[in-house]
């Protein structure tokens, strides 16, 4: 059913409508996405360096638990990214946002968030854990040096499914980067962080 009201210079709704609906939507995005964000910020202040650190033991004792193999892959990488409690959560315009630490040979050597946002059929609100496995330097170095490092942009990320209890063979990875996602019922086979950014933080 068409609404042809017309307005005062004789323009019907329909056509005000279909004129102005992108900058509408553009606005509503903004606006989503700012809301969205301050809510991620006030979690980002809330959490410490201590705090970030002990989730970051945690979601790795985790990963040596769920991944046959994860240990041998701590140990080949040259660093690992460990963030805990990665939300994603919106409606229609959705946000993910999380933090964590970076740690080279086990050792805290800086700590960074993770922001994206998504646009399309979003409801409610998830968490996962994530661990960026760094099989390089020249990959780890990239990531330290780029200020807002995002995957599929600035690096690729080769996400790694090992679900059934089957043994993560390290000799066959050849990606410089691999991924590890985790949903609280396990690891995701199908994730997705294409346009995730990574920035450090200070603390």
């Amino acid at each position: 059913m068409a609404f042809n009201c017309a307005t005062r210079k004789g323009v019907t709704m329909n056509e005000f409508i279909k004129k102005h609906m992108p900058n509408i939507t553009h606005g509503i995005f903004l606006l989503v996405m700012l809301a969205m964000m301050c809510v991620f910020a006030s979690a980002a202040l809330a959490r410490t360096a201590e705090e970030i650190d002990t989730h970051a033991d945690m979601t790795l004792q985790r990963f040596y638990k769920e991944v046959n193999g994860g240990k041998e892959v701590a140990q080949e990488a040259k660093a690992l990214l460990i963030m805990s409690d990665v939300t994603k959560a919106g409606f229609v315009l959705g946000g993910t946002y999380g933090q964590g630490a970076l740690r080279v040979h086990g050792k805290t050597t800086g700590y960074y968030n993770l922001i994206a946002g998504s646009y399309g059929f979003t409801f409610g609100a998830e968490q996962m854990d994530i661990i960026l496995a760094f099989m390089t330097q020249k990959a780890l170095d990239d990531f330290v040096k780029i200020d807002g490092w995002e995957i599929g942009v600035t690096g690729n990320v080769a996400f790694i499914d090992v679900g059934g209890g089957k043994r993560l063979d390290t000799t066959s990875l050849k990606d410089p980067v691999i991924a590890f996602v985790f949903s609280p019922e396990g690891l995701m086979v199908d994730a997705s962080l294409k346009g995730a950014k990574f920035t450090k933080l200070n603390k």
